[in-house]
């Protein structure tokens, strides 16, 4: 009686943490057949004062996805898939005023259109506009460490990217 109670409690205890089954994180993302990845570096056409924006953004994007390893890069002409980034708008806003209208963090806003083709199919998967931000200290018309900015707000959307290549919630 004892050992079968037991083996009851044990069973209660079991099936609730398990589930009924067992899951994973990632959804349906990458489709089927799709092993390999173009990334093309990003155009611009924000007009931002930045020449080097495009490929910072587009050789933080690749490093992603090579650490993500859900996807090889490859060249467009042997990958399987292609990814097409603009960016769209780039946008520097007061974050955070202080007594005496003292501007003292600046915030900006990195916009990207981004497009996710299957090559072999020749099928548009997804187009996507991703945004986000990175804040930088600022006094007054001070921004010498708007860099600091934008490298957060590149970090910030190439992580949002990758997340929705290789998840589909």
């Amino acid at each position: 009686m004892r050992k079968i109670s037991f083996i009851v409690i044990a069973a209660l205890i079991y099936y609730p943490v398990t589930g009924c089954g067992v899951y994973g994180f990632r959804g349906n993302n990458p489709p089927k057949g799709i092993n390999s990845i173009a990334v093309p570096t990003a155009k611009d056409i924000s007009g931002f004062s930045s020449p080097t924006l495009p490929e910072t953004f587009t050789e933080r994007l690749k490093s992603r996805i090579i650490n993500d390893n859900t996807f090889r890069l490859a060249d467009k002409k042997i990958s399987d898939a292609v990814l097409n980034c603009t960016i769209t708008n780039v946008g520097d806003d007061v974050s955070v005023i202080t007594t005496g209208d003292n501007v003292t963090q600046r915030k900006i806003i990195l916009t990207i259109k981004v497009t996710f083709e299957d090559l072999k199919k020749q099928k548009l998967i997804w187009e996507k506009n991703f945004q986000n931000y990175g804040e930088y200290p600022s006094s007054g018309n001070d921004f010498s460490r708007r860099a600091d900015g934008v490298a957060i707000a590149i970090e910030k959307i190439s992580e949002d990217i990758v997340i929705d290549l290789t998840s589909n919630w």
